[in-house]
């Protein structure tokens, strides 16, 4: 498939356009234009729980079906006298192999009739967000919670995210591409190990502690990233965090569910609020791809190729205005004085450099990993390199047309 089809990469299917946080795969979402909730009469513990407990009973797992009040937790982090709140809500998974939990982030509102509560997900959740007072909802949160994001999973599939570790480091791949819980779908996950086990966030974002183990950041751009089984992990009430911010140690807790053998963290993408493919996004300059079958894969830094089991050096970030040189079978490429090869050779740049993209023209047609595409970058030297031979994570102009 070329370029100008997504590069060849697995498409992902539309999502709503109203940001709210994500939804777990293995829970059922109201539609966005879904009617809001009816109020629930009791305390606030009371109405989450049930509002939990619905969840539950519409999993796609039947053994999620089968959880009462008891695998259940809910966290009121802040609330404003008797008629806010704002907190985390998990439904606890069995231990055993191929189950996690499902969490979300809540706003509740107390009505004559009683609670009115909002997972994040649902089409009331960003109204209540929008209505609670500040000390409920921060005027970031705010900000996160409201505002629409645009798809970029529908063919750009750049995430400006590390490796979560240190920059520098080299973890082993320990897991593929593979579900939240494992073999369920989207593939949106993978195990790292090893190193000084210290697991940092991949990006900056705001970060909230669905319960022990288990950290979620969330991120621009629609993206947000899930960090479980982590031992000594900070605790977080939507905080501000920078991209390096320590969330704990890589670990085997399954205090919210499931199961681990061997210390790692269980790192997940998310975005546009559900469980999203790993597939042909980059972190830390790799490009992860899956395999045949969940756990397996490999992962691309220009021409190199790790499979699972090897070590991902941690090159840091890749800027949403960079690409990372891919000459499809090692060497170098060369760059151009103008968009084509009629125009003359300004040297050349090694297979696995990353390079800054001044703005992109249309120009001789070439074939390379990604797909065939006519679109050259102009470097910020002033050299031109085609398209084909670079990945930027998405198949048009990512810094504008020359």
């Amino acid at each position: 498939m070329s370029k100008s089809h997504s590069r060849g990469r697995a498409c992902v299917v539309a999502l709503a356009a109203a940001f709210v946080l994500a939804v777990p795969a293995t829970a059922v979402a109201a539609p966005s234009g879904a009617p809001a909730p009816a109020p629930s009469a009791g305390g606030v513990t009371a109405a989450v729980t049930a509002k939990l407990l619905d969840q539950a009973a519409n999993a796609a797992d039947t053994r999620l079906r089968a959880a009462e009040a008891d695998d259940t937790r809910v966290t009121i982090s802040r609330r404003d006298g008797q008629q806010w709140a704002f907190g985390t809500a998990v439904i606890l998974a069995p231990h055993e192999e191929g189950m996690y939990p499902a969490g979300w982030v809540f706003v509740a509102h107390r009505e004559r009739a009683g609670w009115r509560v909002g997972f994040d997900g649902e089409g009331a959740f960003a109204g209540l967000a929008e209505a609670a007072p500040s000390t409920v909802v921060s005027q970031q949160e705010r900000g996160v919670f409201t505002t629409p994001s645009p798809m970029y999973a529908n063919g750009d599939y750049r995430t400006g995210m590390r490796l979560p570790y240190g920059v520098g480091q080299s973890w082993y791949f320990s897991g593929g591409p593979h579900g939240w819980a494992g073999s369920d779908s989207p593939w949106s996950s993978i195990d790292l190990a090893g190193g000084d086990q210290r697991v940092l966030a991949a990006r900056g974002g705001t970060a909230y502690t669905m319960c022990r183990g288990w950290i979620r950041v969330i991120h621009d751009r629609g993206y947000a990233t899930d960090y479980y089984h982590l031992w000594n992990n900070i605790n977080v009430n939507g905080a501000g965090v920078g991209e390096g911010a320590y969330l704990g140690d890589t670990g085997t807790d399954v205090t919210c569910g499931g199961a681990a053998n061997g210390r790692h963290v269980h790192f997940a993408l998310r975005q546009n609020n559900v469980y999203v493919p790993m597939r042909g996004h980059n972190l830390g300059k790799w490009v992860i791809m899956p395999g045949s079958g969940t756990y397996q894969g490999y992962a691309l830094h220009g021409s190199t190729w790790v499979n699972v089991g090897g070590a991902l050096y941690n090159y840091g970030a890749l800027g949403l205005n960079q690409g990372v040189i891919d000459s499809n079978g090692g060497g170098s490429v060369n760059r151009r004085t103008g968009p084509g090869t009629g125009y003359a050779i300004a040297g050349s740049v090694a297979d696995g450099a990353t390079v800054t993209v001044a703005c992109s023209a249309n120009g001789t047609t070439h074939s390379g990993r990604w797909g065939t595409t006519s679109l050259w970058n102009r470097l910020t030297d002033g050299s031109w390199v085609t398209d084909a031979y670079m990945w930027t994570g998405s198949s048009g102009p990512i810094n504008g047309w020359c």
